[in-house]
């Protein structure tokens, strides 16, 4: 089992030479088949049991070669983490935010915040669901499944241009269908972070460990390979371009339905 089964990542992969020359050289020595998911998530456990300032600098990194160059996702671990349970913080009443959160470790929040919002994510992290919208960047054909020694996986890649073209019908069409919004909100802010990387980037939607309960929740369907994700997302958009509510309906129920069934697993674990 993965070390954190339950989380699905979308991630943006940069050419290797858009980076400062001393990490291209530390990420060009990584072999291209090392386990840097494995490694990425074991890091980010321990980084939540331990007290540690959050690091400024890329701890790691996920590589893609293509076409016989190499590409980066750094994972900026401790940004990630320190982020999360900041923004954790912030749901909390002021008055008990310091049996959740020690003063030491908010202390290190507060001194590092400042340079953490300046520093751009190359990963985009959600558990035990993924949001609709992450579909909405991809193609069928662009999907990548198979079952491993180190269980079921699905992977989704793209060019940064496809997924930006994509992001923008998605939003052109949510807002003529329903007009500016929380949903509307959450696609600009996507297509924004899109918007801060190399034109010539990759995109990659990753199950992660989610494609386990996938396989376990669409047993009886054949598992992953009963997955249509991204063809019921296209399907309700295409409904809703043409005004087929019930058409935009199906397709849209027939996406969460299966997510509901998989984040079911939340409540049995």
């Amino acid at each position: 089992m993965r070390p954190t089964p339950y989380v699905a990542s979308l991630r943006v992969y940069e050419p290797i030479t858009s980076f400062e020359p001393v990490d291209q050289l530390r990420w060009n020595a990584i072999p291209i088949t090392t386990p840097t998911g494995q490694e990425e998530q074991e890091r980010a456990l321990m980084r939540t049991i331990t007290i540690e300032p959050p690091s400024l600098r890329p701890d790691g990194a996920h590589i893609l070669e293509f076409e016989g160059a190499r590409y980066v996702a750094p994972w900026s671990t401790a940004t990630r983490c320190w982020t999360a349970l900041d923004s954790f913080k912030d749901t909390l009443p002021t008055s008990i935010v310091r049996y959740f959160v020690p003063s030491n470790m908010e202390e290190a929040i507060l001194i590092n915040s400042e340079l953490m919002e300046d520093k751009i994510p190359h990963i985009l992290t959600e558990t035990w669901l993924i949001p609709p919208r992450w579909f909405g960047l991809f193609e069928a054909d662009e999907r990548l499944r198979a079952n491993t020694d180190d269980g079921p996986y699905v992977v989704h890649r793209t060019s940064i241009a496809n997924a930006k073209k994509r992001c923008m019908r998605l939003h052109e069409i949510v807002v003529a269908s329903f007009g500016e919004g929380p949903v509307e909100g959450e696609i600009a802010d996507l297509l924004e972070w899109l918007d801060l990387f190399h034109p010539e980037s990759i995109v990659e939607l990753d199950y992660g460990g989610l494609a386990i309960y996938m396989e376990m929740a669409l047993a009886d369907e054949g598992g992953i390979s009963a997955d249509t994700s991204v063809e019921d997302l296209h399907s309700s958009l295409r409904g809703l371009e043409i005004g087929d509510g019930a058409a935009a309906g199906r397709g849209y129920e027939a996406l969460i339905g299966r997510w509901r069934k998989i984040s079911a697993f939340e409540q049995s674990s």
